[in-house]
């Protein structure tokens, strides 16, 4: 992996204890929106550190493919994550 691991941990990490905390919340019963407000911030950690991780695909994996089917295979990559997330 070519992202920056400190920056994708940091962001799991804190992701990890949104999760946990919101896994408390459901628990106790909290109040639903609360929780769903919960959910959303976990998600954009998530979704930031997945970013991370994709842009240094582009970055490194792409950029410094050995030849033009070598690049055109991790542009399909790339292309495919993009699907799943859009």
């Amino acid at each position: 992996m070519m992202a920056d691991e400190k920056t994708v941990l940091r962001l799991l990490k804190t992701a990890r204890g949104q999760i946990d905390g919101i896994i408390k919340m459901v628990e106790e019963d909290r109040y639903c929106m609360d929780i769903s407000q919960q959910l959303t911030a976990a998600d954009a950690m998530l979704r930031r550190a997945n970013r991370e991780i994709l842009s240094a695909h582009l970055k490194h994996c792409v950029e410094n493919a050995r030849d033009d089917k070598e690049r055109a295979d991790k542009i399909d990559e790339l292309v495919k994550a993009l699907e799943k997330i859009l």
